[in-house]
This record gives structure tokens, C-alpha cells and sequence, in this order.
């Protein structure tokens, strides 16, 4: 299989050293899909006088109005596009600043280069205040293969992080411990401007949680992606895309931030662009504390005894973090860029954790009925945890157009990432009513060092193959090692003592090499894509203390096709297929981590497999006059499920939680996504996934089996009063689930948020309440051959934000749109 790789490279370098000798040929583009034209001329400041840079310069057919060509003006206001021969207008655009339609060009046959001369274009006022007071860009954009999620739209999320932001777009759902899940799967990819990110952090839930929502410009969903993207996420991808801004001169926006329970921010975003080079900045500081917990009550039934317990859970989280992105773009010319970023994040946290245990022996013989449970003294156990963590992150990117549609993409990433976890923890009697009986008898600390290196660099070339056929290839190579160094220690005597049972170091080196080839074309309405990818992954694991080391190499391919048919301009159906793997994470191989709650261990197992998955979809999308409409059919055969398997152990009090690869799982599904628009100044946005899922399992001799019947929904409804003001609702519901060892009860949340303009646009205040009735918290049900549980959890409690977000030369715009949603874009073909 390593062949295939290689030959994906070796093709790869071919075409571009076979582009590299076309481009340099005479007249070499004219050759391709018919004759091509040349447009030249420069673009003026009607009022200064002054070269205008960037300016989009846009051709037409005037046969039908179609797009034929364009580009834009370089920093000295001077452009060169091409065409299509043929009778066209050229359209020159630049943002607040009056449009110039150039419709009298003297077409003469046999010429191929036309000289537009020096074209004046002046500021619009009025056209700028007519893109003030339209509605703004739609929340949600819709296409076949993706939706586009984007930030600024919607007022329940400011003030939030990442995380608040995933639990609101469709598709997504975000558990009450942070855990991520597309479809009612969690085995997805997160990635951040199309990579893996540092920001995320080494388990997922806590990066999300700390990178602010003011940082964040949309969010990308794809259900099935193509073999364009790496196959890591069996369930699909999520992009979060960070903010940006590529206008000309200095601008810049700040957000503040405060709330209850107690937060203060200050977000901040700087851009300076002028000639050649784009200089621009991203800082955030935020000081935060959050409150949760949760209640849990067991039964473990022996031969002649049965115990009961009831747990209780209090937690307070908060500290101080830092986040700075930074860079720097140089143009060489219109068509070749380099840039260079950086990430820098420290976060600085304490957290306050407190268990309390209330135990009852009863005879086997003895009814159990747990309300008449009650007087029993108290184990109290308290954590004080303090977390340092540090995160640094450069990228070099390169972007080449040779023309419309043909592109070279590369990019070389480097990040490292630092936890360091320091916790001392307490256990001590006290009566029912928690007055202590005596001094702790019990004292432990733990110590957990975890460093992380990752090296990825990536090649993406996309060249047009005549009037509409594409073909793509590209490689990733990534190197990344985990060091995990935890130790437990008790006091016995006045001497520290290791507790060898919980204490290792675990490393973890992870190598993925792929490459991918693609080819689409159109045929009439139909449109289709075929790809193939390539990936060789070693993965090698190593238990120091006990020299126990798990070393696994495969390859695989993995196969994406896609076929479209537009059945209008704006309406289509896409019938897709891919396959994909979800690697065992870090955390789900890791067996030391959680030391916390002294009843319940949750570690990793380091044998854990991949699991596969063939992800099949049918697509449609619809639009009418005021409403748009995407639908889906989805079906995920998976192989190798991982399940977590909660266990009873030996001394018949504890238990430990553990990932294991069970058999198969079944996955059939039927999505709706729209919105609609019944007035000029009321917006609803829905969803709703209804699916089933089959798991099939065995593991030590019992049978974990699950046929479950679920569904989620989530409706935004906004409204636009005057003197700009809008008002939000949101209303999110997962229905309860059955799993392979209980059950899981439906969770509903309702949040609310007012938003106002002030200071002609350059300010917006927000208030927003997220979870106004504090439902959102998980309740669950556990079954074993010889234990029963049930309890709730709750990851953080209702929270109120207020911000006040300032703008300088980046006026907020409320973009014109049709009547029919406003701004949606439809992608039907490749």
C-alpha cells in the first residue's frame, strides 16, 4: 500500500512540473477551453486621485449574464484578467464606492488583448447607507456538501467560547462534559482553519471551552467529506474558521465582556493593510469562574450483602487565560501569496472539587428502598487542582492561482502544547450535616505533566481540465509525540509514598503519511466527483514503568465518490459516499488520568483498534421565495465501535470506566435544515435529526447490545425591532437514548439575547441568557449484572453575559439580500 502513496506523490510533482512548463508558453492559457481574452486598464480615486487597490474587476458574458473571468486590481491600482472571447461587459466594484459597468467594448475578431484605460470610480453614499439598513447575512448558509455557520449572526453565542458556539449549529451537539457529537456521533474531527490546532487542546472539550466565541468567524460542517480531507472522523468534520480581514488601510474591532457567574473579558482584533503586505493580530484575556456538579446513586448486590451509596458532586472552575494570534501576508503579485501566523496561549486555572460519599450496608435479604436511606455519616473528599497550561503554534502557508480555478496550496505547521496538573486531596468523616468528626485520615497529591509536538506539512494542487473538468492531488504528512508523566502519591507516616498502581508515564508517536488524487466533471445537469486517498499511519504506545509497548502500522484507502444533479439554478439533489476512520484517541489510551473522585476511575486502554466507517447520503436542497430548505438521508455502517464499559470492581465499591472495541453499529438517519423569513423583521432557523442506531457487541463473555430510537431539534427565532435592535430566541432538545449498558434521559434548553446598535453602527451591546430555565444537565440510568446506578450531572450552571463590542472603520453592514432567505449560497456543482 505504501506504493500508493508514492505514486500519488510522484504524480503530484509531475503536474506541477508539466504546469510549470505549459504556463511559461506563449499564449499557453488560450490553448484550454476555447479562445481567452485580455483585459488591462488601471483603477482610480475618483476624489483623490490615487491608485485604488483591490478593486474586483468581474466579466460577463453578455449572451446570458454569466461570470466569465475576473480578478483584482493590484496596490497600484492596475489590473490583467482574462476571459472567455466572446461579447462581454466588464463590471468594476469596490466596497462603498460606486459601481462602473464598462458595456461598450468594440469587439474585433482575431484580437485577444483589450485596453480599458484609466477607470475613474467615486465613493456612493447612498449606496453605502442602503448596505446599513438591509438585514444582515444569513446565520446559516446551505449547500450539498456543507453549511456555513456564521458567528457575527447569531446574538446567543456572544460572550460565550467554542463550545457555545458548536452546541448551536445544526447537526452538532455539544454533552454537558464538553463532548462534541455530529449526528449523535462523537467520533468527529475538530479542526481550525482547516488543520489541527493547538487551541483545542490535547482532549478537545477543555480547548473548546477556552477559546472565545470573539475569535471565531464561522463554522463549516461537512457530513461526507471527500478524499480532499484527511479520513480522521468517522462521523464527518467541523472547521472552525477564526477571523480574518483583508480590506484595505487600519481597522480593527473590540469586544468587553462580563457576566454572572463572574467573567471579564476584553477581545481584540487588528488588521493594517497597505500595498504588498496585511498585517493582523487577534488578543483575548478573559478571568472566569463556573460552577457544576452532580448526584449519583448506586446499588451493588452481593451474596450476602447489598451496598448502597449516594454520591454527591460540587466543582468550581475558573483562572485566568490568555490568547494572541498573530501574522503577517506579503503579495507578490495578485496571484501569489505568503503568510506567515503564529498562536500563543496561557491559561492559568484553579479549580475546587468536593465529593461527598454516604454509604448503607444492608443484607441481601433486605428490601432497598432508597427514600427511607438517611442519618448515615459522610466520607468527605476535596480536590484542589491547580492547571498551567501553555500553548504555542506557527504556520507558514503559500497560495499560487495560475488562473481561474487553478490553484497550488501548501502549508507547513508546527505547535507545542504544555499541561501541567497539581492537585492535593483531603478525605474525612463528618455527620450527615457535614460537621467534621476529626482531622483528614487520608492525604494524596497528584502530579500529571503532559507535552505535546506535532509537525504537519501539507501540498494541494487543483487544476481545470477543460470547459468543466477539475482534478486534485495533494499530501499530508503528519509526525506527532505525546509525553504523559502521572504520578499519585499518599502520606503515610509524614513520607510522601507512590502509588505504583496509578502512577506511569505513557508516551504516545503517531506518523500519518497520505496522499489523495480527484476528478469531477459535469455532464449536462449532472455533475460527479471520484476521489481516492491513501494513508499509512504508525501509531506506537509505550507503558514505561511496566516496558509495555503496543506498535501498529496499516494502510488503508479510503474512497469518496459524489454525483449531482441540478434540477434548477438554485435547486439540486447530491448522492454521496466516503469512508473514513476514527484512531484512538490520546485520553482512550492513556490507562492514568483521573484520580479525582475515588469511587469512580475512567482510564484508556492502549490496545484499542480504529474503527471504520462507510458513510452513504442522499442530499436535496430547496429554495422558495421566503423559504430554504436542505434535507437529508444518511446511513453509517461502522466497524470496530469503541464503547465505554463501566465496570464493577473487585472490592465491590469502585468502579472503572474503560474504552473497548465492540462489534459493529448501524446508523440510519433523516435531517431536515431551513429557515424562512415571514416578514421583513422576523427570521425562524431549524433543525431536526431523527435517526436510529443499532450497536452489536460483545466483550468478556456478555453482550452489549443497543437499539435505540432518538431524536434532536434546535429552532432560532429572531426578530428585528427599530432602532436596530434584534431579539433572539433559542429552544434545543435531544431526545433520550438508549446505550449498551442503560439509558440516557432527553436534556432541553432554552436561551434568550437582545441586541442593540449605537454610535452609527460602531457599537453593538448584547445580552444574552443562555440555559434561562438551568435544565441542561445530563440524567442517566446504568445497569450491570450485579449493580444498578442513576444520577444527573451538570457541567456548568445558567449564564448571563453582557458585551459591548466597538468597531473602528469596520461599520457593522447589514447586507441587501432576496426574498428568499438572504443570502445562502448553493453549490451544486464541483
Amino acid at each position: 500500500m505504501k506504493i500508493i502513496y508514492k505514486l500519488c506523490t510522484l504524480l503530484l510533482l509531475l503536474l506541477l512540473v508539466v504546469d510549470s512548463i505549459t504556463a511559461q508558453r506563449p499564449g499557453g492559457q488560450r490553448g484550454q477551453g476555447g479562445a481567452q481574452v485580455t483585459y488591462t486598464g488601471k483603477v482610480v480615486d475618483g476624489e483623490s486621485n490615487s491608485p485604488l487597490g483591490y478593486a474586483t474587476i468581474s466579466v460577463y458574458a453578455k449572451r446570458d449574464s454569466s461570470l466569465v473571468g475576473g480578478g483584482m486590481s493590484d496596490a497600484e491600482g492596475k489590473f490583467k484578467v482574462e476571459s472567455k472571447a466572446g461579447p462581454s461587459f466588464v463590471k468594476v466594484e469596490f466596497i462603498s464606492y460606486s459601481t462602473i459597468v464598462i458595456d461598450d467594448i468594440l469587439f474585433e475578431r482575431g484580437t485577444f488583448d483589450y485596453d480599458l484605460g484609466e477607470i475613474i470610480i467615486a465613493p456612493d453614499a447612498v449606496a453605502l447607507e442602503e448596505v446599513e439598513i438591509v438585514a444582515q447575512k444569513s446565520q446559516t448558509q446551505f449547500s450539498l456538501d456543507k453549511r456555513v455557520f456564521n458567528v457575527g449572526s447569531d446574538l446567543g453565542t456572544r460572550g460565550g467560547n467554542a463550545a457555545d458556539i458548536l452546541d448551536n449549529v445544526p447537526s452538532v451537539a455539544v454533552d454537558v462534559e464538553g463532548n462534541v457529537s455530529l449526528r449523535g456521533s462523537e467520533n468527529v474531527r475538530i479542526l481550525i482553519d482547516g488543520k489541527p490546532s493547538g487551541l483545542i487542546g490535547i482532549t478537545g472539550a477543555d480547548g473548546l471551552r477556552n477559546l472565545p466565541a470573539e475569535l471565531i468567524q464561522q463554522v463549516e460542517v461537512i457530513t461526507n467529506p471527500s478524499a480532499r480531507y484527511e479520513a480522521e472522523g468517522s462521523a464527518g468534520i467541523i472547521n472552525i474558521v477564526l477571523k480574518k480581514d483583508k480590506r484595505s488601510g487600519f481597522n480593527s474591532s473590540v469586544d468587553f465582556t462580563t457576566g454572572d457567574p463572574y467573567k471579564l473579558g476584553v477581545a481584540t482584533n487588528l488588521n493594517y493593510r497597505s500595498g504588498n503586505f496585511n498585517f493582523f493580530g487577534t488578543y483575548s484575556i478573559r478571568d472566569s469562574e463556573s460552577f457544576g456538579g452532580g448526584e449519583t446513586y448506586k446499588e451493588v448486590y452481593g451474596d450476602d450483602e447489598n451496598i448502597v451509596s449516594f454520591e454527591n458532586r460540587d466543582f468550581t472552575r475558573g483562572g485566568l487565560s490568555h490568547t494572541l494570534r498573530g501574522g503577517m501576508g506579503y503579495s507578490f503579485n495578485e496571484s501569489t501569496i505568503l503568510t506567515f501566523s503564529g498562536v500563543y496561549r496561557d491559561r492559568d486555572n484553579d479549580n475546587i472539587s468536593t465529593v461527598k460519599y454516604q454509604d448503607y450496608f444492608l443484607p441481601s435479604t433486605q428490601t432497598i428502598v432508597r427514600e427511607n436511606l438517611a442519618g448515615n455519616n459522610i466520607i468527605l473528599r476535596s480536590d484542589n487542582e491547580f492547571e498551567l497550561d501553555e500553548t504555542l503554534e506557527y504556520a507558514l502557508n503559500f497560495d499560487k492561482t495560475y488562473g481561474k480555478g487553478h490553484t497550488l496550496k501548501s502549508s507547513f505547521t508546527y505547535r507545542s502544547q504544555d499541561e501541567t496538573e497539581n492537585s492535593n486531596l483531603d478525605e474525612r468523616l463528618t455527620t450527615s450535616t457535614l460537621v467534621p468528626i476529626d482531622d483528614p485520615y487520608l492525604n494524596q497529591r497528584t502530579g500529571n505533566v503532559e507535552s505535546e509536538k506535532e509537525l504537519i506539512f501539507t501540498l494541494d494542487y487543483v487544476k481545470p481540465i477543460g470547459e468543466f473538468g477539475v482534478l486534485e492531488a495533494g499530501m499530508r504528512n503528519s509526525i506527532r509525540r505525546i509525553d504523559n508523566d502521572y504520578l499519585v502519591e499518599e502520606l503515610e507516616e509524614n513520607l510522601w509514598t507512590r502509588l505504583a498502581e496509578f502512577s506511569n508515564d505513557f508516551n504516545y508517536d503517531e506518523e500519518i503519511h497520505a496522499g489523495y488524487l480527484i476528478y469531477g466533471n459535469q455532464i449536462g445537469k449532472f455533475s460527479y466527483q471520484g476521489g481516492l486517498r491513501a494513508e499509512y499511519s504508525h501509531v506506537l504506545t509505550e507503558l514505561l514503568q511496566t516496558s509495555e509497548i503496543n506498535d501498529r502500522k496499516y494502510t488503508n484507502l479510503f474512497p469518496s465518490a459524489f454525483i449531482n444533479y441540478s434540477l434548477n439554478e438554485t435547486d439540486g439533489l447530491q448522492l454521496s459516499y466516503s469512508k473514513r476512520v476514527r484512531r484512538p484517541r490520546f485520553r482512550s489510551l492513556n490507562p492514568f488520568f483521573s484520580f479525582t473522585d475515588a469511587r469512580n476511575f475512567y482510564s484508556g486502554n492502549p490496545n484499542l483498534d480504529p474503527q471504520y466507517s462507510d458513510n452513504y447520503e442522499l442530499g436535496y436542497i430547496k429554495y422558495w421565495d421566503k423559504v430554504s430548505l436542505t434535507s437529508s438521508i444518511y446511513y453509517r455502517h461502522v466497524t470496530g465501535v469503541t464503547q465505554r464499559i463501566r465496570r464493577l470492581n473487585d472490592d465491590g465499591l469502585t468502579f472503572t470506566t474503560t474504552p473497548e472495541n465492540l462489534s459493529t453499529q448501524d446508523n440510519y438517519g433523516f435531517e431536515f435544515v431551513g429557515n424562512v423569513r415571514p416578514t421583513k423583521w422576523w427570521r425562524l432557523d431549524g433543525n431536526i435529526n431523527l435517526f436510529r442506531s443499532i450497536t452489536d457487541g460483545q466483550f468478556e463473555g456478555t453482550t452489549f447490545d443497543a437499539d435505540t430510537y432518538s431524536w434532536t431539534t434546535r429552532w432560532t427565532s429572531r426578530f428585528t425591532f427599530w432602532n436596530k435592535s434584534d431579539l433572539q430566541f433559542r429552544f434545543n432538545y435531544r431526545g433520550s437514548r438508549e446505550t449498551t449498558q442503560g439509558t440516557a434521559d432527553p436534556i432541553g434548553s432554552f436561551d434568550v439575547a437582545f441586541s442593540k446598535d449605537f454610535l452609527n453602527n460602531n457599537m453593538t451591546f448584547t445580552l444574552s441568557v443562555r440555559d434561562v430555565f438551568n435544565s441542561r444537565r445530563r440524567e442517566y440510568e446504568t445497569f450491570g449484572p450485579d449493580f444498578y446506578t442513576d444520577g444527573w450531572f451538570q457541567w456548568r450552571v445558567r449564564d448571563i453575559s453582557a458585551t459591548f463590542s466597538y468597531r473602528i472603520n469596520t461599520k457593522k453592514k447589514r447586507r441587501p439580500q432576496r426574498d428568499g432567505g438572504g443570502g445562502e449560497d448553493f453549490e451544486g456543482q464541483f
